[in-house]
């Protein structure tokens, strides 16, 4: 410690002594000193006690002690955190850590590894080859039900459900979705480790998430890590557009579809479907709440469907609302494009447009709610702006689709429908959105 005297050299000589003098002034300086280092290491201990008693730093060192500040096993924890300030983040690093090898454990065993065959022709033959794709899927009943995507499946003649204890079944396709790349695999087995599904409505961007799948059909059972890069976000993959998928860092490679995408606490969250090509560290996965009404009918035992109201919408944001003047900045606007007057393909910001859950085809310019469908039977109309599905709020991390999927055809939900300066709760009985029915990037589908 710094004492409160000079080091210098003094700048005269001292006075001449005897050497008993000299002897016995030196003893009393070295007492003097010997006095000073006490006090000071004393009023130290007590000062760091002090400080880290006012922290609560000191509430679980001292409890079995004599209550003495300057303990030995208080003064080892005072020195320990004085000489690791980045103790804490460590620790709570080790303790990220070990939640995701734990749901790594407890999710790794319900991610299954999907091989599909198809008889193709080469265009130049009439003869037929058998052509193989793998993929992955998720175990979310222990009956043999298996979430993967619809292009896992999509054309096979066969299937092959390989389980991580390297068991195989044969699959059979129970169902696929007609709004997202999902479908359903059902195995004949029984006893089986299911995977818990979560909310993907309470993820929020920066969170931990590990992916768990197959990548290239040969390193099974492969643990990625990262972070929710960003929510709701749209592409356009082999002409289908997806809308609401999660992005994500977490390595996602081609055989990595339909495996399961978890938080830290084991819970799947999202289906992984796809990955930027150009560009490394962009995935992107169904959120699992698409999926929870497909797994409800096909436990059911009813056929796999999306309810349907009949309508094109663009997804409202501020910079929307303000260049059109809307009474809303948040919600599903009815509209064909620009102002309800203007029509057109694209809104008034390039944005591009639902049928959520609408018609075969777009309607024709001007107006955005489908002839006789469940929302012109609501009495819904172009320019209304959708803000709420009995009482959820519509928003970028909550759209339309996603709210809608968790009922099924024939509810009946009230809309909450902002029209001009009015606001509207409107009944409506959800239909059954057609088949063969896909999203493309001319014609979006909520």
């Amino acid at each position: 410690m710094d004492y409160p005297f000079s080091t210098d050299p003094p700048s005269m000589p001292p006075p001449a002594t005897s050497p008993e003098r000299s002897r016995g002034r030196l003893a009393g300086l070295a007492a003097a000193f010997v006095a000073i280092a006490l006090l000071s290491a004393t009023l130290a201990s007590g000062g760091t006690y002090l400080a880290l008693s006012s922290t609560g730093a000191l509430a679980g060192s001292t409890a079995g002690t004599s209550g003495d500040p300057s303990s030995s096993s208080s003064l080892a924890a005072a020195n320990q955190a004085a000489a690791s300030p980045t103790a804490s983040a460590q620790t709570a690093t080790t303790a990220d850590s070990s939640s995701v090898v734990a749901a790594a454990a407890a999710v790794s065993p319900a991610v299954v590894t999907i091989t599909s065959s198809s008889d193709a022709s080469n265009g130049l033959s009439p003869f037929s080859v058998p052509e193989t794709g793998v993929g992955s899927g998720v175990i979310f009943d222990a009956d043999g039900w298996i979430l993967t995507n619809r292009h896992v499946v999509s054309g096979a003649t066969s299937l092959t459900v390989t389980l991580s204890d390297g068991r195989t079944f044969p699959g059979t396709v129970y169902g696929i979705d007609t709004l997202t790349d999902l479908a359903i695999v059902r195995i004949q087995a029984s006893g089986l480790t299911a995977a818990q599904l979560g909310d993907s409505g309470d993820i929020a961007v920066g969170q931990t998430v590990v992916a768990i799948g197959s990548p290239l059909g040969t390193f099974t059972d492969t643990v990625t890590g990262g972070i929710v890069s960003a929510l709701g976000r749209t592409i356009t993959v082999e002409g289908t557009t997806l809308d609401d998928l999660i992005q994500t860092d977490a390595a996602i490679n081609p055989g990595n579809s339909g495996g399961a995408l978890i938080d830290t606490a084991g819970r799947v969250i999202g289906i992984n479907t796809a990955e930027a090509s150009s560009a490394q560290g962009i995935g992107f996965a169904v959120p699992i709440n698409l999926a929870k009404g497909l797994v409800k009918e096909a436990l059911a035992g009813e056929p796999l469907s999306r309810p349907y109201l009949g309508i094109l919408y663009q997804t409202l944001d501020a910079g929307l609302a303000a260049a059109n003047g809307l009474s809303a900045d948040h919600g599903a606007w009815i509209s064909t494009g620009g102002t309800p007057s203007q029509g057109g393909s694209n809104g008034a910001n390039g944005s591009s447009h639902s049928n959520g859950f609408g018609s075969p085809r777009p309607p024709t310019p001007g107006s955005a709610v489908q002839s006789g469908s469940p929302a012109a039977q609501a009495g819904l109309k172009d320019g209304d702006i959708i803000t709420a599905v009995d009482g959820a709020a519509i928003d970028g991390t909550h759209p339309l689709v996603e709210l809608l999927a968790q009922f099924a055809p024939g509810t009946k939900v009230t809309l909450t429908v902002q029209r001009g300066s009015v606001q509207l709760q409107l009944p409506v009985t959800l239909g059954t959105r057609p088949q063969g029915l896909s999203r493309t990037s001319t014609m979006a589908l909520g």
